[in-house]
């Protein structure tokens, strides 16, 4: 027996089934909502990590860029988009309200936000899924991907690299994971997961990704941006 050709068999035999089951997973039909947070693009307001280093106008074209590039992988998700402002909503932006229903965050910390929002979608559709807008790795297969996961799991959780994650998403509301939460801090999908895990729900986790915080993390994943 060739080895050689036995091993290179299977494995264009697994690349096959990779490719296919992308291809499956692009074409398949979305139901449920898609719930992104963002901040209005203000001088001096965001990003500012980076704009101590490389001063606030680098910071809010970045964060500009950040936002196309989010809600281009949004629009690309055959699904219900929700639109969060931090501040004020801006009515005249990008985001067009045929593509994208806006509402103002409410609370007094994110969990209280991420809360209200998950409140208001869960009474119109399920399931929901979260993501902010910091994210240059992030694709439509990402989001479908997680939306599939929903299929058999209660929770879907996309790990970032800092401890927290870029994505959260749920069939049911799950109060306990807005709650008494270390946010922020590089424990946080640890102490997420345990929580599922304690309550014995059944969670799926997607690729860990890199949120964009420092400047070093932009010119290492600006080329992944959609524009």
């Amino acid at each position: 027996m060739n080895l050689y050709v036995t091993n290179r068999t299977k494995s264009i035999v697994d690349l096959s089934k990779i490719v296919n089951s992308r291809k499956k997973l692009m074409n398949q039909e979305v139901e449920g909502a898609l719930i992104i947070f963002v901040r209005k693009a203000t001088l001096g307001k965001v990003k500012t990590r980076i704009a101590k280093t490389h001063g606030d106008e680098t910071a809010l074209s970045i964060y500009t860029q950040l936002l196309d590039h989010t809600r281009i992988v949004a629009e690309q998700v055959p699904c219900e988009r929700y639109l969060f402002y931090s501040e004020d909503i801006d009515h005249n932006d990008s985001w067009s309200p045929d593509a994208f229903s806006k509402f103002l965050q409410q609370g007094n910390d994110l969990g209280a936000k991420m809360q209200d929002a998950f409140e208001t979608v869960l009474r119109k559709t399920s399931p929901v899924i979260i993501i902010g807008s910091d994210c240059a790795s992030l694709t439509e297969e990402d989001i479908r991907r997680a939306f599939h996961e929903l299929e058999d799991n209660d929770v879907v959780i996309g790990p970032a690299n800092d401890g927290g994650y870029y994505l959260l998403g749920m069939n049911d509301l799950q109060l306990f994971l807005f709650q008494d939460m270390p946010w922020s801090q590089e424990n946080l999908i640890e102490e997420t997961i345990f929580k599922i895990q304690d309550r014995g729900l059944r969670y799926a986790l997607l690729s860990t990704k890199s949120d964009i915080d420092y400047y070093e993390d932009w010119e290492d994943q600006k080329h992944l941006i959609q524009s």
